[in-house]
């Protein structure tokens, strides 16, 4: 990587499932990684990549936000549910991939019975959106901040329901627990940074038709 930091556009991208369905839609792209960035014994965490300007960070999921709003990234690739809790004012967020589908939904066991004057506890990664949609209803709930796991919560009795991100249910359903209210649709987008936009709009503005055009395809 160039010692000049502003010659170059970082793009940061999630580890794990939404990878997996992004990587056929760079190879569309024609947004290369190098090798190394597919050897999982590989360490590293920032990539080189077909286009010489180009750099990739591979990073958590839930990091991507964070690293395109302060700038350690010009854009990334993230869940509607990560730009919902951080909510950063410094994202651009103009293209939707339309991957990584799934929602975000409030869970309680199957065998639910509690007094609704008692606060709800839920145990969940989303403290902002599950605070904002219960506030919304007029109910005052206690979330307990879990970055994983939670779906033992209830069982163990630290919560009364959780808030997670739903696929196939078949987690829910191996814990006894049951959905019982979307609280929100989720895909991955394009989210890029706004000072970089302004600053290096060119370079990033290819990286957006790349992707559009991908997309193109991928729908035709």
């Amino acid at each position: 990587m160039s010692d000049n930091r502003s010659e170059n556009i970082i793009i940061a991208v999630p580890k794990g499932r939404i990878l997996e369905e992004l990587i056929p839609l760079m190879k569309k792209a024609n947004i290369l990684p190098e090798k190394s960035f597919f050897d999982n014994k590989d360490r590293r965490l920032l990539f080189s990549s077909n286009i010489p300007w180009l750099k990739i960070i591979r990073v958590r999921s839930f990091d991507v936000a964070t690293f395109v709003a302060f700038g350690g990234a010009d854009i990334g690739i993230a869940g509607f549910d990560v730009l919902r809790e951080f909510n950063y004012p410094e994202l651009y967020i103009p293209i939707d991939l339309n991957i990584g589908v799934c929602h975000l939904s409030v869970a309680q066991p199957k065998n639910y019975n509690k007094n609704d004057n008692v606060q709800l506890k839920i145990a969940t990664k989303y403290p902002n959106i599950t605070n904002n949609y219960y506030a919304e209803k007029g109910i005052n709930v206690n979330c307990i901040k879990m970055n994983g796991a939670m779906e033992i919560a209830p069982k163990l009795e630290m919560a009364d329901k959780i808030v997670d991100l739903v696929s196939s249910g078949k987690t829910l359903i191996a814990n006894d627990l049951v959905e019982i209210e979307n609280i929100l649709d989720v895909t991955s987008h394009l989210v890029i940074n706004r000072t970089a936009f302004k600053t290096r709009s060119e370079k990033i503005r290819d990286i957006m038709i790349f992707f559009r055009e991908a997309l193109n395809e991928k729908n035709s």
